[in-house]
């Protein structure tokens, strides 16, 4: 990818609560006012598939877009108590507040997570009116019988295609009463009392005592603006969201409103973790904010 705008890369120390937070800021076009904040919902190492990090926010200043990655409190180089992805709304406003006064001609932000990074994303983006747009990546809505029903469906189904499986079974080296009952477990999860995630009521207050699934699907319909929602096939996090919104009317209705543009990464791995779906992402990311005004 061709580096064509100011590739310049600038440490920042920024306050949130008294601690002191670090990040880099990757400056993109100088005259651009709309950039990229990336956020990292738990602790993540900057090498393996998670320099992805890195690498975005380089690729995206390469084609102009300025973008900031930073630690939350008690993560990687910022002070402080490591905190829940549900308790980052004061971290993520301490970052923007830095992104905008480093970069004089940014006014908009948009918020860019992965996993727990991208429900963190989301619960906070319809708080401030400087965020224009959220890049969701495989949301975490995890609740203990959806992930059942998910691991179910997609690894039981792929185990019995296993020849590792039936190889094992052959050799008399497969543990029979040991699966019976992690399955048996699964099923008991899987049939548990459904959660609150598909009521009807009206709601006017998000708060943290909802369901996750509930308390993402509200966020988002708070949030007016565009949205760029990415799933990977072969990833049991993005199975669960798919099985959770497959089965809500709320979040179909939601899904499809024109504002929001999704593709489905069927070859991706959770944290796509090769060069060419890195790339793809980053190239899906810098021609969706540079193309804002086909979704609002």
């Amino acid at each position: 990818m061709q580096h064509k705008e100011n590739t310049q890369e600038t440490p920042v120390v920024f306050e949130c609560h008294e601690q002191q937070l670090i990040g880099i800021i990757h400056k993109g076009n100088a005259a651009a006012n709309i950039g990229v904040l990336v956020i990292v919902g738990g602790p993540q190492y900057r090498a393996g598939s998670h320099r992805q990090f890195i690498l975005l926010a380089r690729q995206l200043a390469s084609q102009g877009i300025p973008a900031m990655r930073f630690d939350v409190r008690g993560m990687g180089d910022s002070n402080g108590q490591l905190r829940s992805f549900q308790q980052l709304d004061d971290d993520i406003r301490a970052a923007i507040d830095c992104f905008l006064a480093s970069c004089p001609n940014l006014n908009q932000v948009v918020l860019w997570g992965l996993c727990d990074g991208a429900s963190a994303a989301l619960f906070y983006g319809y708080q401030d009116s400087r965020v224009k747009g959220l890049v969701l990546l495989n949301p975490w809505v995890f609740t203990e019988q959806g992930a059942a029903k998910t691991y179910l469906k997609h690894y039981y189904l792929q185990r019995l295609l296993s020849k590792d499986l039936w190889r094992k079974v052959f050799s008399f080296k497969f543990d029979f009463s040991a699966s019976v009952v992690s399955l048996l477990s699964l099923l008991k999860q899987a049939a548990g009392q459904a959660s609150t995630q598909h009521t009807a009521t009206t709601i006017t207050r998000v708060d943290e005592t909802m369901a996750l699934p509930l308390r993402m699907r509200e966020c988002l319909r708070q949030f007016s603006g565009p949205v760029l929602l990415i799933l990977s096939g072969r990833d049991l996090t993005a199975g669960e969201f798919k099985e959770t919104v497959k089965g809500d009317p709320e979040w179909q209705a939601l899904l499809n409103e024109n504002r929001l543009i999704r593709h489905d990464f069927a070859e991706a791995d959770h944290t796509f973790s090769s060069a060419v779906w890195r790339d793809q992402v980053a190239d899906w990311t810098a021609t969706w904010v540079k193309n804002f005004d086909l979704y609002d």
